[in-house]
C-alpha cells in the first residue's frame, strides 16, 4: 500500500508512512474551495473582510454570514464549511462567557485563539471525529491593543498583521505585504480589504458574491460591529474603480 490513497486517509488518527494526516490536509482543501476571508491589523484596529459567495439569486442580501461577534470585542470570520464555522463560533462565545463568569473581565484574543486551537486540534485526535473543514480569523482589541490570530483546521494557531484565508489567499497575501499596515488608520484599511476582495475575486468572475466587513477601533468605542453602509458602499465604489484601473 503506497503512502498516498485509500487506508491512510480513512481516519484522522491515522499516520500515513511519511508523516501525513490525510483528514486534515482535505479539511484544507474544503477551506481553498471557499470565499476569500482577510484581516487586517492596524495601528488603531483591526478590520475583516470577506469574499461570500452567493450561490442562489433566492438568497435573502446578508443571510449566512461568514463574520459574526463572538465577544462584545472579539470578531471572528471564516472561509470553508458555513456549518462548521457557526459550531466552532458557538464555542468561542462559550469561551468567553466563562472567562467573564469566572474571572470577571475581558477575555483576551489570544486567548480564545489558543482555547479554539485546543479545540480544533481534539478533533484530529480520534477516529470517531473529522475536523473541522475551516479556518478561523479572529479579532480584536483588548488590553493588549489589537490583535488578530488565525486557527488552522490542524489546530495550528498564528498571530498576524495581515492574514488571508480561502481560494485566493495568495493573492491577496501578496497584497497584504505591499502594505504598511502599521501606519494604517482602521478607515484606509477599510479600503485596502474592499480592494483586495474585489481583486482576488475577478478570477472568479462568473460568481456572484457579497461582501462582508467588520472592525473594531476607537470609532465604534471597541465594540466589534459591521462597517457603516456608507463607508461599505464607498469601499466598493473604489475597489470597482482600482479594478478597472488594474485592468
Amino acid at each position: 500500500m503506497t503512502s498516498i490513497g485509500t487506508g491512510y486517509d480513512l481516519s484522522a488518527s491515522t499516520y500515513s508512512p511519511d508523516g501525513r494526516i490525510f483528514q486534515v490536509e482535505y479539511a484544507n482543501k474544503a477551506v481553498e474551495n471557499s470565499g476569500t476571508a482577510i484581516g487586517l491589523r492596524v495601528k488603531d484596529g483591526v478590520v475583516l473582510a470577506v469574499e461570500k459567495f452567493v450561490h442562489s439569486k433566492l438568497l435573502v442580501p446578508g443571510a449566512n454570514r461568514r463574520v459574526q461577534t463572538v465577544d462584545r470585542h472579539i470578531g471572528m470570520a471564516t472561509a470553508g464549511l458555513l456549518a462548521d464555522g457557526r459550531s466552532v463560533s458557538n464555542r468561542a462565545r462559550d469561551e468567553c462567557a466563562n472567562i467573564r463568569n469566572s474571572f470577571r473581565e475581558q477575555p483576551t484574543v489570544k486567548y480564545i485563539s489558543d482555547r479554539l486551537a485546543l479545540y480544533a486540534q481534539m478533533y484530529t485526535l480520534y477516529s470517531s471525529v473529522r475536523p473541522f473543514g475551516i479556518s478561523t480569523i479572529l479579532a480584536g482589541v483588548d488590553k493588549t491593543g489589537p490583535s488578530l490570530y488565525v486557527v488552522e483546521p490542524s489546530g495550528v494557531c498564528l498571530g498576524y498583521h495581515g492574514a488571508a484565508i480561502g481560494k485566493g489567499r495568495q493573492l491577496a497575501k501578496t497584497e497584504l505585504e505591499k502594505l504598511k499596515l502599521s501606519e494604517l488608520t482602521t478607515r484606509e484599511a477599510a479600503m485596502e480589504a474592499a480592494r483586495i476582495i474585489y481583486l482576488v475575486h475577478d478570477d472568479n468572475k462568473e460568481k456572484e458574491f457579497e461582501l462582508e466587513m467588520s472592525w473594531v477601533c476607537s470609532e465604534t468605542n471597541g465594540l466589534h460591529v459591521p462597517v457603516p453602509a456608507d463607508l461599505l458602499a464607498e469601499a466598493e465604489r473604489k475597489a470597482k474603480e482600482a479594478l478597472e484601473n488594474f485592468e
